[in-house]
């Protein structure tokens, strides 16, 4: 009887959670529609962008100056993002991968264009967890970054190609959103790449595969071998417990850890991506083109986010 007693209780609770998992979903569907109705963004930076989706790439989104006639060759910077959730949506993130372009940077996200008022496809329904809390298995890898590094550095070498000889192989990133946040971390240990942005993320503390098909353990932060900026949320991001343990023991390769109250969605939907677009441009800025002003906002006198009441600043291993 007990066993029965228990087994009716367990499958209740599966019910609730995953009532409750549908209702997240719904309210995040709402908010996404309003998300869509903000018109796409060229950035504030000194070379407007554009989103676009390039043939010879397939189920990418492209963003990149407008006119990349002002750069000169070997100037351009390469930004490979992987989106929220893992999903298949390359759009999802636009106003934020809009502003980082706007500073001289080619941005590839995987997925069709699905958000925006000039989305191309339809964005397919959210899968709910399973009753385990099991996140269902994502659209997009961490292959698919790397397959877009690679398409990129090879168009730099192909003549004929709008890229070829634009983009320094010495100006190159990865970075990502919560679960695309861990698949950054899984090709960080490419040695093309000069540094790592990981924002609202972190690997699980416990050990546990919460992503169907995702395997990466706290081991994966050996692979390090370039500066990375972890930006949180704060305490009240999801990912906060996982991205602070994340620092905490990357060593010794130089890290910041940024966290601004924003809980886990960030800034990523704000006109030209809010502030946290700011700061990871400023990273890109002085960690790949080492300009001094750009660091300014992580250290030094008067660092512009150190006297924030607002944000918790942590620096380690730096000269």
């Amino acid at each position: 009887m007990k066993g029965w007693i228990g087994l009716a209780a367990g499958l209740m609770l599966a019910l609730a959670q995953t009532t409750a998992a549908s209702a997240q979903i719904a309210d995040f569907e709402k908010q996404q529609a309003e998300w869509d109705k903000v018109p796409d963004s060229q950035g504030d930076g000194p070379y407007p962008s554009v989103m676009e989706i390039v043939p010879s790439l397939g189920d990418y989104v492209v963003y990149r100056p407008a006119d990349l006639s002002p750069l000169k060759p070997d100037h351009l910077g390469l930004f490979v993002w992987g989106n929220g959730a893992c999903t298949d949506d390359g759009a999802s993130a636009r106003q934020h991968l809009s502003e980082i372009a706007s500073y001289g940077y080619l941005v590839i996200a995987p997925g069709k264009w699905r958000s925006g008022p000039n989305a191309i496809e339809k964005r397919a329904p959210q899968r709910p967890p399973g009753t385990d809390g099991t996140i269902p298995k994502p659209p997009t890898t961490a292959a698919d970054l790397r397959a877009a590094l690679d398409w990129a550095l090879d168009e730099n070498e192909r003549h004929g190609s709008r890229y070829f000889g634009m983009i320094n192989e010495n100006l190159v990133a990865v970075g990502g959103f919560s679960c695309g946040g861990l698949q950054a971390l899984e090709i960080a240990g490419d040695e093309r790449v000069r540094t790592v942005v990981i924002e609202n993320s972190g690997i699980f503390n416990d050990g546990s595969q919460a992503i169907a098909g995702m395997t990466l353990k706290k081991d994966a932060l050996k692979r390090l071998h370039t500066a990375v900026l972890y930006l949180l949320g704060g305490p009240t991001d999801i990912a906060y417990a996982n991205g602070t343990d994340d620092f905490a023991r990357i060593d010794p390769i130089p890290a910041v850890m940024v966290n601004v109250p924003t809980g886990h969605g960030g800034t990523y939907n704000e006109p030209n991506g809010g502030r946290n677009a700011r700061i990871v441009v400023d990273w890109l800025e002085w960690q790949l083109r080492h300009d001094m002003k750009a660091a300014r906002s992580f250290v030094g006198e008067g660092c512009g986010l150190c006297g924030d009441p607002n944000v918790e600043l942590q620096i380690k291993n730096f000269r």
